[in-house]
């Protein structure tokens, strides 16, 4: 299929069920929420090495948080309850307790509850204090400029997908970095997704296995132009000089879908003069999860691409 001017591929993006939860975090203005959501969403781009991914979802105003403050609703997803529960935890206490000014609150209200500030109050040994509003339990943890506020738990969802993706094949790295930056700034847009690596894009796009037998994933050689010649198969043409992968996380398949739609869509509209020159996606023949992106089905005016 050629719009355009781009080729997109007769592929599919192949994704996995995840567990995922929204935390929001307030402080006194909104510097201070993003300081603090900044830190708590670092080093989560892959659970190969990482215990979660996870992302900033978007700003809140001062009417849409619980206590009327700015803020930043965060998304934070693992392959389970458990590791999740241990990354919420450990994340909130080193970047959330320790940010001036901060209090934090479930984003989600159906599904699994985990702790949030049901341990992280002991931080106040012995001086804190909770209260029931609405039917849910907020701990007050003193601390040296006044309080941290934690709700009790968060809850989460069993239906979070992991791993959409697209690849975007252009003539050199300018061009490859310009699309990329245009379809994260339009999927952005949208609520209940996260793209967990740095700006939304990824230049490492992996393989499963190595040579090396204690690596489970190692570099997709077929996608590289310095290996065109060189690996055993290449997917690149003579005219592409730069690849680009963009990730995506959602809290479920049809919010990945929608979010895959969109970034094709401003990527397709940018057209082949932009110096993109196809439209991929990463799979691995069906393999790795049931949640399979198609990609000629997600192009805008195409049915459903879920599978």
């Amino acid at each position: 299929m050629e719009l355009n001017g781009i080729v997109i591929d007769d592929s599919f993006a192949e994704a996995f069920p995840m567990k995922g939860t929204r935390l929001v975090i307030t402080a006194h203005n909104l510097e201070w929420a993003r300081h603090a959501a900044v830190a708590t969403t670092g080093f989560a781009t892959s659970v190969i090495a990482c215990g979660c991914e996870a992302g900033i979802e978007r700003e809140l105003s001062p009417e849409e948080t619980p206590d009327g403050r700015p803020g930043i609703a965060i998304l934070i997803f693992s392959m389970s309850g458990r590791e999740l529960a241990k990354q919420v935890e450990k994340r909130v206490g080193q970047c959330v307790l320790t940010c001036p000014t901060t209090a934090v609150y479930a984003g989600l209200f159906e599904g699994d509850a985990i702790a949030l500030g049901k341990n992280l109050r002991f931080f106040g040994d012995g001086w804190q204090t909770s209260k029931v509003i609405g039917g849910q339990r907020y701990w007050r943890v003193p601390v040296m400029d006044g309080e941290f506020v934690a709700q009790e738990t968060t809850w989460v969802t069993t239906q979070a997908v992991g791993g959409g993706n697209l690849l975007l094949l252009a003539t050199d790295t300018a061009a490859a970095l310009a699309a990329a930056e245009a379809a994260v700034a339009a999927m952005k847009q949208l609520p209940n997704i996260v793209m967990p690596f740095p700006g939304g894009v990824v230049r490492s796009g992996s393989k499963v296995g190595s040579k090396y037998p204690t690596l489970g994933a190692s570099t997709n050689d077929a996608y590289c132009p310095s290996l065109r010649e060189l690996a055993a198969k290449s997917e690149l043409g003579p005219d592409i000089g730069s690849v680009m992968e963009i990730v995506i996380d959602g809290l479920t398949d049809t919010d990945v879908a929608a979010a895959m739609r969109t970034g094709l869509k401003t990527l397709i509209e940018r057209g082949a003069a932009s110096g993109l020159k196809r439209i991929g996606a990463g799979n691995y023949g069906g393999k790795l999860g049931p949640f399979l992106y198609h990609l000629h089905k997600l192009v805008p005016g195409m049915a459903e691409g879920r599978s």
